[in-house]
């Protein structure tokens, strides 16, 4: 067994490309494995920083296993004559096996065939062939040329190539680019041409040269020399995803502490935040109750700064940049939220869908009509409808203008600086809310509604004009949208259905394309986020999908009483008495027919009859209660009843009355009891 080593060594990737091209790498090089048969056993790992793609592999084996090869050929009457002299079809059969007809065997079938041994081949020459094709297909976002248009494309030139299985160089090329056994260090600090035998000796050769390779050592020398540098009880303010990006920004990465002025501490945190963290990708720094300090850190791909000239450029730049926000600050208080409401008329929201002022009267509608529907008081309801109102005027701002990332935020931190009510502030700076599978939802009712309605007009908006994502392509953020409103609604608890959700979306002719869109999502939060079955999943949403909180509770419901003996033989037992249903005709063609109880045997199915009357109003009653899992517990009882009933009782009795009412009373049973979920989804083991 071997060890492989690949290097793709390039000019400066995108940080948010690496990670995804890494997994592109590895899938296309087990492809290759799996194809030729030298998959089986092999471990991969990949690494990766700003100028290099790197993969790993051990237990590789050297070549392919021989294998046997049965080469089928003509019949014998075709393959010779009457004399028993070979044909031209059975000497052509001869030829193509390469073997003389004397070793030619004759089968069962009467077909001749030989029998031979296939050497595998070797590894080395396998992946030589293989291995442009497994880097050119790594999928980027934007690709370029730069051998000219005839050449390949990729994210950016490649300028060296590293392949090695156990210290042999694996040859190939691309763009000119020959494979070797020599990597480069760190662009300014390392050297060029450092050969290498093997994967350890690579990662020490590359630390050597000031390149750390693993993405998680970058990450910790982050955090640890970070610290390093704060005392008095000062920390660096987490940010992952700039701790993240950081990490596949640099090869050796180096923290470097500096300061401002404690005056720009007037300026709001968000807008501070904004700046270092946007812009200049500088990690705040707060004290041990979390209030921002004068102190950031910025990250050199360097190994220091002992002059201390890396650090005054960048309190320069920070200086300039927060002078920058405190003016847009000052000019824009010039002017009030409430007077901006009409500028919106000259911002274009979609071309198709009209400006931001008819996006927010529509929004304002469809929060009127969200609080009639939720019956919130008259006070929540006049501030989601202020909030709605005013929660795009920020975009007529210079704040804005220059820190796009401030959407929102900068409404509510100017409405709360205006003079709006607290409700009203908070509403507007959460609207957007959540914009991430991480983030919160927003933290007010008023809030919730106005989110809810913003991501309501756009959805409706872009459905209507036909715009619906398609595949993997959504332009406009519509999946994120839908997910937005699903998460609110469960976990804001708030009661409105999918129904009521579509008609106020106005989504035109494509309202059931809408509704379809936000049970999908209601799907992926079940089962991607919450972590519940499939099974379950679908067993619920089988039953109704239309109220995604009690959609979610009922799923929770299943999950809790799902492991207690009797659930899902019961299941196993309702999904019989669909399939005898649905042979039958249907459900729908007995359910509106009432039982005769006199043609009901005495016995098991008088019994069983009994066993669901009881138990009906209780169920009925857990279910108005929202007590899922007590119903679900009350039916899990009927399972003795119902083993006995089809133990005894034949259900296509000969008698046609009989068997009718047979129908008529298990298609009562399944109806009544399959509203929380449609038991016909679990499934059983």
């Amino acid at each position: 067994m071997a060890e492989f080593l690949l290097e793709i060594g390039v000019e400066e990737i995108p940080d948010w490309m690496i990670e995804p091209a890494c997994e592109h790498l590895k899938r296309n090089f087990l492809d290759v494995l799996t194809e030729t048969g030298l998959a089986e056993g092999v471990t991969c790992v990949t690494h990766a920083t700003p100028r290099r793609l790197v993969l790993a592999a051990r237990q590789v084996p050297e070549r392919q296993a021989d294998k046997e090869e049965v080469l089928k050929g003509p019949p014998r009457k075709i393959a010779f004559d009457a004399g028993g002299k070979p044909t031209k079809a059975g000497e052509g059969f001869a030829r193509r096996a390469g073997i003389a007809m004397t070793g030619i065997q004759v089968g069962i079938d009467d077909r001749l065939f030989v029998k031979r041994i296939v050497k595998g081949r070797e590894t080395l020459d396998i992946l030589g062939e293989a291995l442009p094709a497994v880097i050119l297909k790594i999928h980027f976002p934007k690709t370029m040329y730069w051998t000219g248009k005839s050449g390949p494309r990729f994210i950016r030139p490649i300028r060296w190539l590293v392949a090695l299985l156990d210290g042999r160089v694996v040859p190939f090329e691309i763009a000119g680019v020959a494979s070797g056994g020599s990597t480069q260090g760190h662009r300014r600090l390392g050297s060029v041409g450092i050969d290498v035998a093997s994967f350890a000796d690579y990662q020490d050769q590359l630390y050597e040269n000031y390149v750390l390779l693993s993405a998680q050592t970058r990450r910790e020398r982050i955090e640890n020399l970070a610290q390093e540098l704060l005392h008095d009880g000062l920390r660096v303010r987490k940010n992952d995803k700039l701790l993240k990006t950081l990490c596949y920004l640099t090869e050796y990465p180096t923290p470097i502490l500096g300061k401002f002025e404690e005056e720009f501490l007037a300026l709001p945190e968000e807008v501070l935040e904004t700046v270092m963290q946007h812009h200049q990708r500088y990690f705040a720094v707060e004290d041990a109750n979390g209030k921002l300090q004068p102190r950031f850190i910025a990250v050199a791909n360097l190994d220091g700064d002992p002059a201390g000239e890396i650090q005054r450029g960048h309190e320069r730049v920070l200086r300039a940049r927060f002078n920058d926000g405190r003016f847009f600050w000052e000019v824009d208080q010039k002017q009030k939220l409430s007077e901006r409401v009409d500028d919106l008329e000259g911002v274009v929201f979609h071309a198709k869908l009209g400006t931001y002022l008819a996006k927010s009267r529509r929004t304002v509608k469809i929060v009127g009509e969200i609080a009639s529907e939720l019956g919130v008081n008259d006070e929540t309801s006049r501030h989601a409808h202020r909030a709605a109102e005013l929660a795009k005027c920020d975009l007529t701002t210079a704040m804005v203008g220059e820190f796009p990332e401030l959407q929102g935020v900068i409404g509510g931190l100017y409405a709360a600086h205006q003079g709006e009510p607290r409700e009203v502030a908070d509403a507007i700076y959460d609207h957007y809310l959540p914009a991430g599978a991480e983030e919160e939802i927003p933290r007010g009712l008023a809030g919730r509604m106005v989110a809810i309605a913003d991501k309501l007009d756009t959805l409706g908006g872009f459905f209507a004009a036909g715009m619906m994502p398609s595949g993997s392509r959504d332009p406009f953020a519509l999946r994120r949208a839908a997910y937005g409103i699903i998460r609110i609604l469960i976990e804001g608890e708030l009661p409105l259905s999918v129904g009521r959700l579509c008609e106020l979306a106005g989504a035109g002719g494509h309202a059931d394309d809408l509704h379809a869109f936000f049970v999908d999502r209601l799907r992926y939060y079940l089962r991607e986020v919450r972590g519940y079955r499939y099974d379950e999943v679908n067993a619920v949403i089988g039953a109704s999908s239309e109220v995604p909180l009690d959609v979610r509770l009922r799923t929770e419901a299943i999950s809790r009483v799902r492991p207690t003996p009797d659930f899902e033989p019961l299941a196993v037992s309702f999904k019989r008495i669909e399939n005898i249903l649905r042979k039958a005709g249907g459900v729908e063609k007995y359910a509106m027919r009432k039982v005769a109880i006199d043609l009901l045997e005495e016995g098991s199915e008088a019994g069983l009859y009994r066993a669901v009357t009881a138990l009906s109003a209780q169920v009925s009653r857990r279910k108005r209660m929202g007590e899922y899992a007590a119903a679900l517990s009350a039916i899990a009882s009927l399972r003795p009843a119902v083993d006995r009933f089809f133990d005894d009782v034949l259900v296509m009795a000969e008698d046609e009355a009989v068997r009718n009412n047979r129908l008529v009373f298990l298609a009562h049973v399944l109806t009544e009891f399959s509203t929380i979920a449609d038991f016909g989804e679990i499934v059983s083991g």
